[in-house]
């Protein structure tokens, strides 16, 4: 019986799934909210076709992992002069900051003044030493996700791998117990649950970006799809 509630529960989690897969494919291929404005992000702190929100939307693809610190590791690797394994206490060995950040997601909220605390990606650069060839930073979750940015943008002072918001632990449905938050991309290149953190010379679009999204992502340019 527990058996086939199991296959049961995995069969409507791969439903729901696919079903939001589909929904923002569609989104893609028909350029939703796109308004054609272009904003500065010097000066319009709300991107265009944003609007505020006050709490924080819960998105996923129908899968929140849990990842037990004791269990969790998060491996840095490819062109790396010191690739390494960081399980939870070797991840709060390395230098801690809290950063206050604005998040922007591509489904068009926009949410403020963000308390973050955690690993700023500049200290992670640090301690790995990516050669000069690595252009890009491919990012892998513990759910399966995948997402790529360039170089340039991981290495923004403003990017942090946050364990907490608000002064309290990352909670499991936004992206806990470490999630990437990069302010200056949609969200979506935030990746929740991060396992995996690889340094290429070579671009590989991930799991949105195949599916009709920006490879860059920059909001005040509106870059939502591509």
């Amino acid at each position: 019986m527990q058996k086939e509630t199991e296959q049961v529960t995995a069969s409507v989690a791969g439903w729901i799934r696919e079903k939001l897969i589909t929904r923002k494919q569609a989104w893609a291929e028909a350029k939703r909210l796109i308004t054609g404005r272009v904003g500065a992000r010097e000066s319009d702190r709300l991107p265009p076709g944003q609007r505020l929100v006050n709490d924080w939307p819960v998105l996923d693809l129908g899968v929140q992992p849990f990842v037990p610190r004791e269990q969790f590791r998060l491996i840095i690797d490819g062109l790396v002069e010191t690739p390494t394994v960081l399980d939870w206490q070797g991840l709060l060995r390395l230098p801690q900051s809290d950063l206050v950040t604005d998040i922007h997601c591509v489904t068009a909220w926009s949410r403020f003044d963000n308390r973050w605390g955690g690993v700023r990606a500049i200290d992670l650069i640090a301690a790995v030493r990516p050669r000069t060839e690595a252009r890009y930073v491919l990012f892998q979750s513990s759910d399966g996700y995948t997402t790529n940015v360039a170089r340039e943008a991981f290495e923004d002072d403003d990017v942090i791998l946050a364990h907490s918001w608000e002064g309290r632990p990352l909670d499991r449905r936004h992206g806990g117990p470490l999630r990437v938050v990069i302010p200056k991309l949609y969200f979506w290149k935030s990746a929740k649950w991060i396992r995996r953190v690889t340094f290429s010379a070579e671009d590989k679009p991930g799991f949105w970006e195949v599916r009709g999204y920006h490879n860059r992502g920059d909001p005040w340019a509106e870059e939502r799809y591509g």
